[in-house]
């Protein structure tokens, strides 16, 4: 693992905070940019979408994931990425349909690139498809076989 700078996606954010039996591996990288041990870029955005996951895959009330998502904002090593501008959003709009990826990857694609990010954490390849930007899929496949397991209870 280099020290980045990454971006973290909505994915790796909500799997850090869901406590799954892998959440570990995505934490351990929350906890190196919270500790400001790699350059991580987190754009605001990402953390409304992973409350939604908290809420809506995970279980978590809103007042607990709203809770998490807030206490992850006070970390002062971490970049956050707080604009969301019209060009930022067409050119990720752009990236989505040129390489058939949804809208949030290719927006997060897009800040990446603006950011100067090298990786793209993530737990989907999807943004393998898009030029211009490097990924690492922070789960293994046992992992992810464990994860659909945990989810299917």
């Amino acid at each position: 693992m280099s020290e980045g700078p990454y971006l973290f996606d909505v994915g790796v954010t909500a799997l850090a905070h869901a406590g799954t039996p892998v959440s570990d591996t995505p934490l351990s990288y929350v906890k190196r940019a919270i500790a400001g041990e790699i350059d991580a870029v987190v754009p605001y955005p990402s953390l409304v979408g992973a409350h939604h996951v908290l809420t809506s895959v995970y279980g978590f009330s809103n007042e607990d994931a709203s809770g998490l998502m807030q206490r992850f904002m006070d970390a002062k090593r971490v970049h956050w990425h707080d604009e969301t501008r019209e060009e930022t959003v067409r050119t990720g709009f752009e990236r989505a349909s040129e390489n058939n990826v949804e809208g949030w990857d290719g927006y997060y694609a897009q800040v990446a690139v603006e950011e100067g990010v090298e990786t793209i954490l993530t737990i989907d390849d999807d943004f393998r498809r898009i030029d211009g930007v490097s990924t690492e899929v922070v789960l293994s496949r046992a992992e992810f076989e464990t994860l659909n397991e945990y989810l299917d209870y």
